[in-house]
């Protein structure tokens, strides 16, 4: 679950991480009272779910009350469009306007959790400001890694390793490990699965600041946390998969492509996108309904699949694992009765109770389109797609 920044801000600010002071808005006056609380200049930066926001027009500068009230007009209701919206963007609600910050040096900062060292790792950068994607991939050798034991917790030792690294010494030296002792703490008690400060500067007063804020949690931590569970904004996330996690499809995640994919284990979900792709296609969604032998979940996944415009044909992939083949069958069978599918379904089953499965296929009298193997089925989906 992902937050927004001003969100990200105040749960810093309850760990000790120093963030200018801001205020939210969701009208162009509310920016302007806020803007009169504030120190000026501000900064008026919109709120949604997305980075690159300034090469969209979201971020803008405001010297006095009346010109963040102007910033905010012109922000709110945009459709904000950068590189990780999509073409389609995203509805702008609400703005943060923040007091502006002297900048000497921006610097990037993220702890996450690493899975190839199986704990959670701080992630530094001199080069703050930029998008640490195109950083790792042209220099990568100016991104810095350091796992942390969980055994052991955060030490001073690592938050200095992490602070030489990015050239943070002298009277820099101590504000940087609390900073990076309160991320930890932040990331353990509330359950991320990352915080990301891009930029940290440091201003021309030698301060430390975090000037943008990130904060994903682990979804399936998130009943522990009554607080974070009341931030999440459902606007920002896409409908289809706001839907199917109401439905009880919680392992759904729509793509852009469109062959909808029915299949028990995420392994066997991941090789059935690569199956699809190597015959041509583009996969709608990853779904893995799991081993919870449920025929309305099955029905559940078809009313996905029906509501997306950009699903042309569905493959149901179906292979050993405790995921009852009779059960899948029958789901398949009555979300035909009750759903109006008009998709062409290409269906390859093997495993439990298969017998079963393909004898209630054959009495159904649907027109589904059989296949014995992955390679088979995936090719066959593309062509049904067209």
């Amino acid at each position: 679950m992902k937050i927004h920044e001003y969100q990200a801000k105040q749960i810093f600010g309850g760990y000790g991480v120093p963030v200018p002071q801001g205020r939210v808005a969701a009208t162009p006056a509310e920016a302007r009272a806020a803007a009169q609380e504030l120190s000026l200049p501000v900064v008026v930066k919109a709120q949604v779910h997305a980075g690159g926001r300034g090469k969209g027009g979201g971020i803008k500068l405001a010297a006095t009350p009346d010109e963040a009230e102007q910033a905010a007009a012109q922000i709110i209701g945009m459709r904000l469009v950068t590189p990780q919206t999509g073409p389609e963007g995203k509805l702008v609600k609400r703005v943060l306007v923040e007091e502006q910050t002297a900048v000497a040096r921006e610097l990037y900062l993220s702890l996450l959790v690493d899975g190839a060292a199986g704990r959670p790792a701080f992630i530094a950068s001199a080069a703050g400001g930029m998008e640490i994607e195109e950083v790792a991939a042209k220099q990568p050798e100016a991104i810095y890694r350091v796992a942390v034991d969980p055994a052991a917790g955060f030490q001073p030792y690592t938050g200095r390793a992490v602070a030489f690294a990015l050239g943070l010494t002298g009277d820099l030296l101590r504000p940087a490990v609390d900073l990076m002792s309160g991320l930890y703490r932040c990331f353990m008690e509330k359950d991320c699965s990352l915080v990301e400060i891009n930029p940290l500067v440091v201003t021309k007063g030698g301060k430390l600041i975090a000037l943008d804020a990130k904060v994903s949690f682990d979804d399936s931590a998130i009943f522990r946390h009554d607080d974070i569970a009341a931030l999440r904004d459902r606007d920002e996330e896409d409908p289809l998969e706001v839907e199917a996690q109401e439905l009880g499809i919680t392992n759904y995640v729509k793509l852009a492509g469109n062959i909808g994919c029915l299949v028990n284990g995420a392994g066997l979900a991941m090789a059935t996108m690569d199956s699809i792709k190597f015959a041509g296609g583009e996969p709608a969604n990853f779904l893995d309904i799991g081993t919870v032998n449920d025929v309305s979940r099955v029905v559940n996944a078809f009313r996905i699949f029906t509501t997306d415009p950009g699903v042309k044909a569905v493959l149901i992939n179906i292979f050993g694992g405790m995921a009852r083949v009779d059960i899948i069958a029958q789901g398949v069978v009555d979300a035909h009765k009750e759903l109006d599918v008009k998709l062409p379904v290409v269906v390859r089953l093997a495993g439990t109770n298969v017998e079963e499965g393909e004898r209630i296929m054959a009495g159904s009298g649907l027109p589904l389109i059989r296949a014995q193997d992955l390679g088979e089925a995936a090719r066959k989906a593309v062509e049904a797609a067209g």
